[in-house]
């Protein structure tokens, strides 16, 4: 076994044509699009960016309804929820802000309690949703999941990127 000569690894052809996968993109994205979009909307909100509209002193509800001009639906799933719990008593505001009745509760079947995880996995499974957040990696982990608007917070106001014209919402 020892003397056996290793086996000969082939030198890729450089004129060859490569093969990749390329993943599948959703029905609902029609052209760059996401037909699923559309009011009222119903937006994934981060735990960082409940605090920052604190700090902010921005009414969360409403100043979504400004920024795209339609009725906004905040969701808060469960694991966010519970960082939020976990940041003790320091962000108490911020908790009775995501108790708030206005807020839709989204129940998570997953194992673990990594938010940025499961609103990644929510927004790939279901393309109804715009997310909320001011956390840079998350926002570079979504802008690579096709036809999903980002919300964030700048200059003491919100902000969208990519939403596009078609649904009465401004683009930026």
């Amino acid at each position: 076994k020892d003397r056996a000569k290793a086996p000969v690894k082939k030198k890729e052809d450089p004129s060859a044509i490569k093969e990749r996968e390329v993943p599948q993109h959703p029905s609902c994205l029609f052209f760059q699009y996401n037909t699923q979009l559309g009011p009222p909307y119903h937006i994934l909100v981060d735990t960082n960016f409940i605090n920052f509209s604190i700090k902010a002193k921005l009414d969360l509800v409403q100043s979504m309804m400004d920024c795209l001009y339609a009725k906004c639906i905040p969701c808060i799933t469960d694991c966010v929820m519970a960082e939020i719990e976990k940041l003790g008593q320091r962000y108490r505001v911020a908790l009775r802000i995501a108790k708030d009745p206005r807020f839709e509760r989204l129940p998570c079947t997953h194992k673990g309690t990594y938010a940025d995880d499961c609103l990644v996995q929510r927004v790939t499974q279901h393309k109804c949703y715009i997310v909320a957040t001011v956390d840079k990696e998350l926002k570079r982990r979504i802008r690579k999941i096709p036809g999903v608007p980002i919300m964030y917070i700048s200059r003491h106001r919100y902000n969208i990127e990519r939403m596009p014209d078609d649904y009465g919402a401004p683009r930026f």
